[in-house]
């Protein structure tokens, strides 16, 4: 090894602290894919339906987006409502009843941030008046509104919906399918992913719309467990093996928290896919442990399993970085013959010997590549980084928020007519997923995804517009 490859952790730390300043640098400069100045004619108007948590967590993050503006947000409850308008920073005009909102021809584009039970309603109205729409997810909530929705996008080709499944806009998951793809991990066979809490959600006390402001915990408004944590998951093992599964199985319960709610505390399920792929979900309420990244992080991530190789990943918070580990399939290639021969090598035993664990390697970008084209100090800087990353001194991270990418991406297909990654079809699946899997865990039965073809067909999607 050369001598300027032969870094020390003092060295490295220098030459990574090097990369920093020169990134700093070309931020400053002007560097058009870092910093952006929207002319104000260019800026999306767009309004927020429901300002809840969720509505409130997006206008945070809008405030350091310069591409659109908020000029009008609607909510029944009034604390939320005024805790909308003050957490924008364009302190928008506040409305109680969306279908006013909708009426106002300078809005071009709608975020539903309402709770589930009126995902579909929002997003039927406010396509019907010519918005382009960003709905969370779980996109709809019942079977109909598959058929219904399905049927209004199609016909409106102009108009964009995207869906709230802000994993899709990660670098580090997009990185993870592209390894997937090339077979870095070789045949992926599993998938096993979890959101453990505790105590996760509470029932809160409220003067007035006690089960509405409570209704993650209630069935006529809410998917419980599956709809507000798994749908990210199942998702994110749609993506990476790229289809959808053919049936799920699964066992739920009301258990553990006893305060009057009627969706499960704790949810299993198992999903088999066309390719005899599975994932493996666990969510439960008692307890936050997480097994992957060394028991560093809580609550939640996906573990992707193949025959060459494993890969363990989580989306970051707004405090915790996201975390990309792969790991190779430990040991030599043997043949049947040589594992027959290991095995009875050992008086009585009936399994060979496992073997070492290999060990985690990050997930490196496309800017940690080293591709021999690089100038001196940028190779230099690449080793220094690898080093640091090897010797967990400092981890990859992701330059942006996904969170801030997947809003950025929609206001830009607002503009171009282009088609989000989170589409509609990748929200119906999604959707479909939730409702089929608490259909299995509520029957106790093996549910075939195909089931959603002849569901809700003779129950036509709720017409009404209704307050939110």
């Amino acid at each position: 090894m050369s001598a300027a490859r032969d870094v020390s952790r003092r060295d490295a730390v220098k030459l990574a602290g090097a990369a920093t300043v020169a990134a700093a640098a070309s931020t400053i400069q002007g560097a058009p894919f870092i910093s952006k100045v929207k002319a104000a004619n260019n800026q999306v108007p767009y309004a927020f339906i429901g300002t809840g948590g969720r509505g409130q967590y997006l206008l945070r993050h809008f405030n350091g987006i310069d591409s659109g503006r908020c000029v009008a947000v609607c909510d029944v409850y009034e604390p939320n409502l005024k805790k909308g308008i003050e957490t924008s920073k364009d302190k928008p005009q506040g409305y109680f009843d969306y279908r006013e909102l909708l009426a106002r021809k300078d809005i071009e584009a709608v975020f539903v941030t309402t709770p589930l039970y009126m995902h579909f309603p929002v997003t039927r109205d406010a396509l019907l008046a010519g918005k382009h729409v960003f709905c969370e997810k779980s996109l709809v909530f019942r079977p109909e509104e598959v058929h219904a929705l399905r049927k209004l996008v199609n016909e409106r080709p102009k108009q964009v919906l995207q869906v709230g499944l802000q994993r899709r806009y990660s670098k580090f998951y997009q990185t993870a399918k592209q390894m997937i793809d090339k077979g870095v991990i070789g045949n992926v066979t599993h998938a096993y992913a979890q959101w453990h809490r505790n105590p996760g959600w509470t029932m809160k006390e409220f003067p007035t719309r006690q089960r509405e402001l409570n209704w993650r915990l209630f069935r006529e408004f809410s998917g419980g467990l599956t709809a507000e944590l798994a749908s990210h998951q199942i998702d994110v093992a749609d993506w990476f093996f790229g289809a959808t599964p053919e049936f799920v199985v699964g066992v739920g319960g009301l258990e553990f928290v006893k305060d009057g709610r009627d969706v499960y505390d704790n949810i299993q399920l198992i999903y088999k896919y066309p390719r005899g792929q599975k994932l493996v979900y666990s969510s439960i309420s008692t307890n936050k442990h997480l097994s992957l990244f060394q028991g560093t992080r809580t609550e939640f991530g996906e573990r992707i399993m193949g025959t060459e190789g494993t890969i363990e990943i989580t989306v970051g918070t707004d405090n915790e970085p996201a975390i990309g580990l792969w790991y190779s399939e430990p040991g030599p290639k043997v043949t049947k013959e040589e594992q027959k021969k290991k095995v009875e090598a050992v008086a009585g035993a009936t399994l060979a010997s496992t073997g070492s664990g290999a060990r985690a390697l990050p997930i490196l970008f496309e800017r940690d590549m080293v591709t021999g084209k690089e100038s001196f100090i940028e190779r230099e800087l690449k080793f220094a980084r690898r080093w640091l990353y090897a010797k967990g001194i400092m981890v990859p991270e992701e330059s942006r928020n996904p969170v801030d990418i997947e809003l950025e991406e929609f206001l830009d297909c607002v503009r171009t007519g282009s088609r989000p990654k989170a589409d509609l079809e990748i929200g119906l699946s999604d959707s479909i997923a939730v409702m089929l899997s608490n259909l299995a865990m509520d029957e106790g039965r093996r549910v075939y995804f195909n089931e959603i073809d002849k569901m809700g067909l003779s129950q036509p999607a709720a017409a009404n517009s209704r307050k939110t």
